[in-house]
């Protein structure tokens, strides 16, 4: 099932939309606040810029430092997923089992009331620049698999451990919006939330086999 226009067809054009990106994540939210919606309701209400924002929306509950249990594998199994059919130039596509996953009743507006700030900070800032790296729909698609990355690091089941989900999610939200609105400075910044989240997960890794190594040691003493 094609699910709406790719990111790079999404920004094609470098006038600022007329309602602001924070402003119709509310309407959406608001729209769906008293029952469940499932992927395919908001893909077909987000038109054609459905798979672009739905990564948005679907990043936006882990940029905040709080650990959500139970959504991270699935969110960033899903954006993933449409990252990476972005990335290979392939139409925006869900498979039925993906499109039926249902989001609870007022989930939507909870996210926006504990991130609207930031959205609409970002927001405000968002513009069409650095050219050089956005200027060809291939750049764009090539940005995509930064989004795919930490969407896969996101889905680690790690949520015991602080700011794992916060991480990835920020870097999935920044980087996503500078493809969407073709701002080269945000998809650096999304890069470099990439770099650090990889750098954190590295360091806890080696603790963890330092750790691991150790309790071998004392065991077969």
């Amino acid at each position: 099932m094609a699910t709406g226009a790719a990111p790079e067809q999404a920004a094609g054009s470098h006038s600022r939309p007329a309602q602001t990106l924070s402003n119709e994540l509310l309407a959406l939210a608001e729209s769906f606040a008293e029952r469940e919606v499932t992927l395919r309701e908001l893909m077909e209400r987000l038109g054609e810029r459905a798979s672009g924002l739905l990564v948005v929306i679907l990043a936006l509950p882990f940029c905040a430092p709080v650990t959500l249990p139970g959504l991270s594998t699935p969110f960033g199994l899903v954006i993933a997923f449409i990252a990476m059919r972005h990335a290979l130039g392939l139409a925006p596509w869900l498979p039925n089992r993906l499109l039926a996953v249902k989001l609870p009743p007022r989930f939507l507006k909870t996210v926006m009331g504990g991130t609207k700030r930031l959205v609409g900070w970002i927001d405000r800032r968002l513009r069409p620049r650095w050219s050089w790296l956005t200027c060809t729909p291939s750049r764009l698609r090539f940005h995509s698999w930064s989004i795919c990355i930490s969407a896969l690091l996101l889905a680690l089941p790690l949520g015991g451990i602080p700011f794992t989900n916060t991480l990835p999610g920020l870097a999935i939200f920044v980087g996503m919006l500078g493809i969407l609105a073709r701002d080269g400075r945000a998809i650096l910044i999304g890069y470099g939330l990439l770099v650090g989240t990889i750098a954190y997960f590295g360091t806890f890794a080696a603790v963890f086999v330092e750790l691991v190594q150790q309790v071998m040691t004392w065991w077969r003493n």
